[in-house]
This record gives structure tokens, C-alpha cells and sequence, in this order.
């Protein structure tokens, strides 16, 4: 049977088709993935674009309904470049046949070919032997053959001999894949697309490609191996919606900020990605251009160093409530699980797309209360595979489960991986008393202690060390919902100036109040006198929100009661400084 004209069903399910294509040879595309860094991720990229087509898109008569539905699922779930690049190729489809109720094979043949320009404009610096070579190619087949065949079997057959040639002469266009003695991975995917599709009309049938094999399918998406040298640390991408976005300053901060810089997208809805060493000052150059969703930087460096020499037996996860100086974190390949949260619709990633100082700072001019939630299960199951390939075992650290639900997440996350040695224990704490406690664990895993040494040790720990927060202003904890607005109210209407710190169980409680900030300096520093007599301090650190200056003179107070020099002094982590509030200081004690 002929098949002169497309409509939207039939282009639905030829969608679908062609991502089950490229399903069944993922893990070859991710083996052969070299370019533009070699991190076997393409398989993986292209399959969960195709995933969020299959889980998102709907099938209507309409050739224009079918295709607006695939072009903005493709946006909205593409991931890595090639996923980036394929939706927006099937956005500048979606543009080009934008009114078409059906099509036939002279207009598809004009409508693909005019679609490639999208795909090149999204690229910031587009390389032949790519994806892109070989869908330019093939669509300019398409086209000049779209006369000559009015049956789309027929024409689409045709077309494969070009693509497959396109295909084999990627590594004569880019030395990276001649070296590598392969093809491009992004393109060979396409090229299993093309193969689908044209499979799925030969067939005419649905019995196999209308199954739950993309929408059942569960990626775990393996961090980068990078081995080359990584010149932008950080992999980032996110989805940027709003009315009347604009591209065009869209794209002139993004491919600023790095390089591999792609963005896609429509005036409704874009999606970039680029490789940058500063993540956060790109989220914030980008959030007045548009509400920030679906927030991704994966550190490349941290993962390429752990896949080629581990430090140890065994690896370390905290969540981003731990504050220990960066420097340590990374000596020591300490994987740092990042919390989301919203500042209004935004959603940022603690530390890695927004700083403290920069939050602060909006928190002061704008009267914002950001909102924080808990990383996904996927992101820590993602993190336990990739980690059970390199290390004997897994110590988990979490925030206070009496202050957060993720403690129960990360135990549900382990739960997974019955055949590996994974431990989690609930630090009992946040902040710089969470970050002593990881300090001196990773001194002892040092020694060589093991999994199940640190994780008792951990425990022992948390039962040795103190935090006593000194609260500035209640303000923050009303608007979080942690103090009810009578009690701030009277709280304001006194002055009073409440100490913070954490029973046996984590849970936040009263420690101690003042009528004034020095009435509470001199009181902390009375109570850690009184600590220190009765039991040495080991090591201290202090933290802050946005109040240096006060955080080092609790320093040097707390030198001279025990001889010891601060552990560190640094900004408190956003997820846990909005609660506290401007200008508190958190005073972190560890005990011999």
C-alpha cells in the first residue's frame, strides 16, 4: 500500500518507532561516544529524549497537533547535545509544517530541509561529522528526491543510502573520530532513527512500537569519564519557560559562559546546555530572562577523577547541607549531592547554580523565602551505580533526619543495590557540625579504616559534637513556618535573641535566649568555656549568613578558651542559611 500523505497519528507512531530504534542500540552509542568529550552518555541522551516523547507527546489527526506535541516533549526532556540537537531539529519541523493538516512527500521534502537551519542556529560553533552532517545530508536528499517519489515508503527507503554514507564518512570530517577508529555516536543514532521510522511504514503496524518498552525503561545515566584534559568543569543544562523568551540574549549568555554551548527552544520554552567553570553566575545572568526548571551541573572534573584513580575503598556522599570547604571535598573525591529549591518559580541547585552570597543578597532586596526539597531518588540511585563500579563500598552521610525527609530517601535508594555494601547513617546534624563530622571521618578513612568502621564511628561522633546557632532575627524562620508570627511578633516586640542547637535526635531546639546580639556573643562564648572544662574541644569551625565579620571574632574568642586555631570559617549553604536567616552565625563544636 502506498502511503502518499502523513498525518498525525501515523507520524506519532513512526516517532515512537524510530526511539525504539535507537532503545536497542544504546549501549553501542554510548560505547562509541567520543565527541565533543568522550563521556558514554549519546545512547543514554538520545533514549531519554525519546523516553519523554513516548511519556509526553499525544497522537491527533492533525499532522500540526502531533508534531507541536513531539517538538515540546522532545524540548522539554531533551538531555546532553544530541538530545538538544534532535529537538530542535523536530522544532523546525514543527515550524515549517505548522499548519499542515496532512503532508505529502514534496512538502516534507521542503519542510525537512528548511528544519536543519534550527538544528545549526541552536550550536554556538556547529562541526561537521557530526549529528548534524548527517541529518543536513539526509534531509537534502529528501528534498531533491521529493518529486521523484510521491509514496513517503519509497522515499524514506531511498534516503537511507545517503544517510548510511554520511554516517560512514563522519571520521573523514572529524580526527577525533578517526583516531577513536569510529563513527559519530550522535549521528549513528539518528541514523537508527531514520531506520525506524522507515521500518514502522513498511510495516504499516502498530503491534510493535505501540509498547511500554520507552515509557518502562530506567536509565542509569553513568556520570563522565572523561580523560582529557577538562577545561569547563561543570556539565550544565536547564529549561527556561516564559512569554516572549528571548533567544537571542539567551544564547549570548550561554555560549559566553563556556563551551559545547547549545540552546534551543521557542518564545515559550528553551533549553540550553554548555560546559562552565561558573555555573551560578550563568543561572544568574539567566533568571530575568526567563523561569529557570529542570536544573542540571554535573561537576565533569570530580567524575573523571574518581573513574581514573579513587582515593579509596571507600567513597563518601553528604548532601550539599554539609559545609566543609570545597578544597577538602574535592582532595578527598567527596561526592556532594545537591538540594534543589525555589526562589519564587526558579529552581536552583544549592552551591552548584546559585551561591550563598548571591542568595543572601536577593533574600536582602527582594524579601524573598526560597523553598528547598529533596534531591530525586533517580539522581541518588544514579550516583550509588556509577559509585559501586569504582569503590568496595558506600558511606552515605545525610542531613539530620529530624530536620529533612532525606535520610529515609537515601536509605530507600540503597535499598536497590541488595548486592552492594552501601551504608547510611543520619549525621544527626547540618551545616559545620555536619562538615566536622565528614572531616574527621575522611582523616580516619585515611588510615584505612572500612565501611563499617567510619559508619559506627559516624554515629559516635554525632554524639560528640555541638552546634549553637546565634539567631540575628526571627524574621526568616517566620516566613519559613518554623516559628508561628505571634511568636516572632512578641519575639520582635522584646528583642529577644534566641540560641539554637540540636537535641540527640537532631531535631532543632532552644539552647538559650538574650535581650541583645552581645548579650548572646558573651553567652555562647560562657557555655563553650563551660563545654571545654568538662570536655575538651578537638576541633571547631564557624559559619555564617552574610556576617564575616562576626563569625571571625567568635573565632578568636574560641582560640583563646582551647589553644586551637578555627577548623574554617565559610558561608553557611543556602538550602540550610534561608531558615536561619540573615546575619546568624552557627558556632560548630567537635569533641575529643
Amino acid at each position: 500500500m502506498k502511503i502518499k500523505y502523513l498525518e498525525g497519528k501515523r507520524l506519532y507512531f513512526a516517532f515512537l518507532a524510530g526511539g525504539k530504534a535507537i532503545l536497542q542500540d544504546l549501549a553501542y552509542l554510548n560505547k562509541i561516544n567520543v565527541f565533543p568529550v568522550p563521556d558514554g552518555d549519546t545512547g543514554t541522551n538520545l533514549a531519554s529524549t525519546m523516553k519523554a516523547i513516548a511519556e509526553n507527546a499525544r497522537p491527533f489527526h492533525s499532522l500540526k497537533e502531533s508534531l507541536r506535541s513531539i517538538a515540546d516533549a522532545a524540548l522539554t526532556g531533551a538531555r546532553g547535545n544530541s538530545g538538544l540537537i534532535f529537538a530542535q531539529f523536530i522544532f523546525g519541523l514543527s515550524k515549517e509544517l505548522g499548519s499542515e493538516i496532512r503532508v505529502s512527500t514534496a512538502r516534507f521534502g521542503e519542510s525537512v530541509r528548511n528544519a536543519v537551519r534550527y538544528a545549526y542556529d541552536s550550536i554556538a560553533h556547529p562541526q561537521e561529522g557530526t549529528m548534524l552532517t548527517l541529518i543536513r545530508e539526509w534531509a537534502e536528499e529528501v528534498y531533491q528526491n521529493r518529486h521523484r517519489f510521491g509514496d513517503f515508503h519509497e522515499l524514506l527507503s531511498h534516503s537511507l543510502g545517503k544517510a548510511r554514507q554520511a554516517l560512514q564518512e563522519t571520521p573523514k570530517k572529524l580526527a577525533v573520530l578517526r583516531r577513536a577508529g569510529v563513527v559519530d555516536a550522535g549521528a549513528k543514532g539518528f541514523m537508527d532513527f531514520i531506520e525506524g521510522v522507515v521500518n514502522f511504514i513498511r510495516q504499516g503496524s502498530l503491534k510493535n512500537v505501540f509498547n511500554r518498552e520507552l515509557l518502562d525503561i530506567e536509565f542509569q545515566e553513568a556520570p563522565h569519564k572523561v580523560r582529557e584534559t577538562i577545561t569547563h568543569r561543570y556539565c550544565t543544562e536547564a529549561l527556561i519557560t516564559g512569554e516572549n523568551l528571548d533567544l537571542e540574549k539567551i544564547r549570548e549568555v550561554v555560549v559566553s559562559a563556556g563551551d559545547s554551548a547549545i540552546v534551543g527552544g521557542s518564545e515559550t520554552k528553551a533549553r540550553f546546555h554548555v560546559h562552565t567553570n561558573h555555573p551560578d553566575e550563568l543561572f544568574y545572568a539567566l533568571k530575568d530572562l526567563g523561569t529557570i526548571t529542570q536544573p542540571k551541573a554535573e561537576d565533569m572534573k570530580l567524575q573523571a577523577d574518581i573513574s581514573h584513580k579513587p582515593k579509596s575503598r571507600v567513597a563518601v556522599v553528604v548532601d550539599s547541607s554539609c559545609d566543609l570547604p570545597a578544597e577538602i571535598l574535592e582532595e578527598n573525591q567527596v561526592v556532594v549531592i545537591p538540594f534543589p529549591f525555589n526562589i519564587g518559580s526558579h529552581v536552583f541547585l544549592d552551591k552548584l547554580t546559585i551561591t550563598p552570597e548571591k542568595l543572601y543578597s536577593l533574600m536582602e532586596k527582594e524579601e524573598i523565602m526560597p523553598k528547598s526539597s529533596q534531591p530525586s531518588l533517580k539522581t541518588v540511585e544514579n550516583w550509588l551505580s556509577y559509585l559501586s563500579s569504582y569503590f568496595d563500598s558506600i558511606l552515605i552521610l545525610t542531613i539530620s533526619g529530624g530536620l529533612s525527609g532525606y535520610y529515609n530517601l537515601a536509605r530507600a535508594a540503597a535499598e536497590k543495590f541488595p548486592e552492594k555494601k552501601i551504608r547510611v547513617v543520619d549525621s544527626r546534624h547540618l551545616s559545620g557540625t555536619f562538615g566536622l563530622i565528614v572531616k574527621r571521618l575522611l582523616e580516619e578513612r585515611a588510615k584505612g579504616k572500612d565501611v563499617d568502621e567510619l559508619a559506627a564511628m559516624a554515629d559516635e561522633l554525632a554524639a560528640k559534637t555541638e552546634l549553637l546557632v546565634d539567631i540575628r532575627t526571627l524574621k526568616y524562620m517566620v516566613k519559613g513556618g518554623r516559628v508561628s508570627p505571634a511568636k516572632g511578633l512578641l519575639a520582635k516586640i522584646l528583642n529577644i535573641k534566641p540560641i539554637i542547637t540540636l537535641d540527640k535526635d537532631g531535631r532543632a531546639v532552644a539552647a538559650g535566649k538574650s535581650f541583645s546580639r552581645k548579650q548572646n556573643f558573651k553567652k555562647i562564648l560562657g557555655m563553650i568555656t563551660k563545654r571545654h572544662s568538662e570536655r575538651r574541644i578537638h576541633s571547631y569551625a564557624v559559619v555564617h549568613v552574610k556576617n564575616m565579620e562576626r563569625a571571625e571574632a567568635y573565632a578568636r574568642e574560641i582560640e583563646k578558651i582551647c589553644g586551637k586555631p578555627v577548623s574554617f570559617i565559610m558561608d553557611v549553604s543556602p538550602v540550610v542559611g534561608v531558615h536561619n536567616g540573615i546575619g546568624a552565625i552557627g558556632v560548630c563544636l567537635s569533641y575529643e
